[in-house]
């Protein structure tokens, strides 16, 4: 069974506060913390226990290094990352508010990870793989955007499923409409799609899931999961609906946690080896839903992204622990 993971996109460097709760110009200090969406997906699958790989474009500079050290650390296969001489190491500063929830500003108009092109994917990189999974940050006109092309095709081509979560940064887009037009493009080839309460009418145009889910069923979608933070998650099909309460924690930071979610979800996908996406039954989606609704939750109460993310045990442990 081929069951790696194959995430592509940005991977960057977060700047984390050291202080809650002040305007992004008042912080007078930050942690930093390796980032950047599909990275911390590939991130929460590995540390779960399912091999993965990344494909993206670093700066030949001391952060593209430092990120290249946290995901060996964490398990993830870097030897397809490509380094640059002419591009960044992409960088952004998050302002946390005392809920947790946070504001960014990117430092990316010479971003490596935009280089990245159709020519730096190797011919065999989904050999080993059962999915790969991307977002829309690196999905602005450039090279980027078309390598994104090329490996869904490949993976069309070989029967590898197509994992997309929009995560929409609306800062890096000139043209919202432009943004809304890209998303729709690509939500058209995902067998799996990942919205959350706060995108779905931007991406939709609809208020309510409901109204939504037949037009993002209409093509090749088999699950739209929408993700609705402490309140829990919806996982919805062409058979109907499975739904899983969230849970109550104590937040410190909300940064990367719809990644550990869609993380958790896809690693529950890969372990069972599932091949046939419908024919998955109500309880067992349930299972994936609560299982995915924790690891979130726990992510929420550590600081950074990929760095707070739990491996198997841990989180065993912990959901034992609130089912006391």
């Amino acid at each position: 069974m081929k069951n790696k993971l194959c995430g592509i996109g940005e991977a960057l460097i977060d700047f984390i506060p050291d202080v809650k709760g002040q305007r992004l110009k008042d912080v007078p200090s930050f942690t930093r913390v390796a980032g950047g969406a599909p990275a911390n997906v590939v991130g929460a699958v590995t540390r779960l226990g399912i091999p993965s790989k990344f494909l993206t474009k670093l700066g030949d500079d001391p952060f593209g290094d430092y990120i290249i050290d946290v995901l060996n650390e964490a398990g993830i296969d870097t030897s397809n990352i490509a380094r640059d001489r002419e591009g960044e190491t992409a960088l952004a500063f998050v302002s946390l508010a005392s809920d947790g929830n946070r504001d960014f500003k990117f430092y990316r108009k010479n971003s490596a990870d935009l280089r990245y092109s159709v020519e730096d994917i190797p011919e065999n990189i989904l050999d080993d793989c059962g999915m790969i999974h991307f977002c829309s940050v690196d999905l602005v006109d450039s090279p980027m955007k078309e390598a994104h092309k090329k490996l869904i095709e490949m993976a069309m081509e070989q029967g590898v499923k197509v994992s997309f979560d929009p995560n929409l940064r609306f800062s890096l887009w000139d043209d919202l409409d432009k943004l809304k037009a890209t998303v729709n493009e690509f939500l058209e080839y995902a067998d799996i799609i990942k919205i959350s309460d706060e995108e779905l009418e931007f991406i939709t145009g609809h208020t309510e899931i409901a109204d939504a889910v037949p037009e993002l069923l209409s093509k090749r979608a088999k699950y739209v999961i929408y993700t609705k933070g402490k309140d829990g998650a919806e996982v919805y099909t062409k058979k109907g609906m499975v739904c899983a309460p969230g849970y109550s924690v104590e937040v410190r930071d909300t940064t990367g946690a719809g990644d550990s979610f869609i993380g958790a979800f896809l690693y529950c996908l890969l372990n069972d080896e599932v091949e046939d996406l419908e024919n998955v039954s109500e309880e067992i989606l349930r299972s994936y839903l609560e299982f995915a609704n924790a690891y979130a939750a726990n992510t929420t109460t550590k600081e950074g992204a990929l760095a707070a993310m739990a491996d198997r045990n841990e989180i065993e442990e912990w959901m034992a622990q609130l089912n006391k």
